[in-house]
């Protein structure tokens, strides 16, 4: 965690492969979902607003292999009142991009 950014690791395991060996592009969508959120979430006051997801999308650049880690990146580019968007970049562990991700969140107070 840094001051513009939040990062996480994601195993390529039996969990997150499909069926030949590689990273599935759902495990992907769940890094940039979960580090989006949870990245969005500790820019408000979370006593009175919450942000969660509304549109997320990717494009796959290339692969990640059973064995591997991936690391994810969630990068601020717009954090509003009412909407948050996040960049969201997947590297594998030589610093490859592997995916690029975008999340946009609803940021709404609690009732």
């Amino acid at each position: 965690m840094g001051p513009d950014f939040l990062c996480a690791e994601m195993p390529v395991d039996e969990r997150t492969i499909q069926p030949l060996g590689m990273l599935n592009g759902g495990a992907s969508l769940s890094l940039i979902e979960t580090l989006g959120s949870m990245a969005g979430n500790l820019c408000l006051n979370r006593n009175t607003h919450v942000a969660f997801g509304q549109a997320v999308t990717c494009n796959h650049v290339k692969p990640a292999f059973k064995g591997e880690t991936v690391l994810g990146k969630a990068t601020p580019v717009h954090l509003g009142k009412t909407s948050q968007v996040w960049d969201v970049n997947i590297f594998n562990q030589k610093g490859s991009r592997i995916c690029k991700g975008t999340i946009t969140l609803a940021v709404v107070a609690k009732p």
